[in-house]
């Protein structure tokens, strides 16, 4: 999807223990919030794909507390395909973690029919070209009815909304002058040029966003 970046250490990434487990300390913060959002608007039973699993601490928690749901993580990263496999090992609704890169054209047509697609914090790390091509790959990829969660930080208005989100942002576009902060309204229009309905945008911690949209 992009090339390494130097992240912030509130974003790091260790590998702990002989399974090639990994945690990142944002995962532990703000999985609570985010499992909340998935209690109100994920739906009880079906097919969900998380989009960059990353180190599979957040899907690991969520196919246990939504035993309904037959979830399916994904990572290009082999590395973090075996951390996912290994925090979900004895959780029967979580599927091996597949090599997937959702910011590439034509990967909707191997895996339709989803009735959740879950991406948190990645937008950023991005190109807006690679994020419109995975909005509207997602919006192939869902079944009618199917929901479409996307969560992290976003400009407001074309404005970051605290100092340490503007260090952060500069930071990304120090180092690829295409990635950084997606503005909140380019999204929202990028979902309903997709035929997305927007149900809801949600403030969550530390000044995160959680945009909720449906497929009619």
């Amino acid at each position: 999807m992009t090339r390494k970046l130097s992240l912030p250490d509130t974003a790091s990434v260790a590998e702990t223990g002989p399974d090639g487990r990994m945690y990142a300390p944002s995962a532990t913060r703000n999985m609570d919030a985010i499992a909340a959002v998935l209690d109100t608007h994920a739906p009880p039973s079906g097919h969900a794909l998380e989009i960059a699993s990353g180190t599979g601490q957040h899907i690991a928690q969520l196919a246990a507390q939504h035993p309904g749901l037959t979830w399916q993580p994904s990572d290009p990263d082999p590395a973090r395909r075996r951390s996912i496999d290994a925090h979900g090992q004895g959780l029967p609704n979580l599927r091996p973690a597949l090599d997937l890169d959702a910011c590439a054209p034509g990967w909707a047509a191997r895996h339709p029919g989803q009735n959740l697609v879950l991406l948190v914090n990645l937008l950023h790390l991005i190109p807006a070209a690679a994020a419109q091509t995975l909005i509207a790959q997602t919006a192939q990829a869902l079944a009618p009815g199917g929901r479409f969660i996307l969560y992290g930080p976003f400009l407001r208005d074309g404005e970051t909304t605290s100092d340490g989100d503007a260090r952060f942002n500069d930071s990304l576009i120090a180092q690829n002058p295409q990635i950084g902060y997606k503005d909140d309204w380019d999204v929202i229009d990028w979902l309903q040029d997709n035929w997305l309905e927007l149900v809801q945008v949600i403030e969550m911690p530390a000044n995160n966003l959680c945009f909720i949209a449906r497929k009619p």
